[in-house]
């Protein structure tokens, strides 16, 4: 018992000195207060840099619905015109731009458009479907 005694007594005071010296700051730390006032200030500063609402323009979604819909008639007339010079080149580069239009139209409806293989008919599948799902048609 009294060596239990004697070693809280011998470690006591330093524990006590080791808790009152990490109160003081070294030259090095930023004050206490200095990084309270900064915390609150970025606070402040987020609540500020808000993004404003997003305006819908409708014309926008006209726009691109038409576009999407004769991009896609001029593939089917290529799809059945068996006839046509280049026609895979032209089957390709059409479908391209019909991706492009999906993308668009993906971040008008705020669909997520997926990193994908260009040209993927998974993910050209997925976004059609999600507009329509979202009351897109053309």
């Amino acid at each position: 018992m009294t060596w239990a005694l004697l070693l809280l007594v011998a470690t006591t005071p330093a524990l006590l000195l080791c808790a009152a010296w990490a109160l003081i700051p070294s030259p090095d730390d930023t004050p206490r207060w200095q990084l309270a006032l900064a915390r609150r200030l970025e606070h402040v500063a987020d609540r500020l840099r808000r993004e404003p609402p997003r305006t819908y323009d409708p014309f926008a979604t006209l726009r691109v619905q038409e576009r999407l819909g004769v991009v896609a008639a001029h593939v089917r007339e290529l799809e059945g015109d068996v006839h046509a010079f280049a026609r895979a080149e032209r089957i390709i580069s059409s479908q391209l731009a019909y991706d492009q239009l999906l993308a668009e139209a993906c971040r008008l409806a705020e669909v997520e458009v997926r990193p994908a293989a260009t040209g993927d008919p998974h993910e050209r599948f997925r976004e059609e479907v999600e507009l329509t799902a979202r009351g897109w048609s053309w």
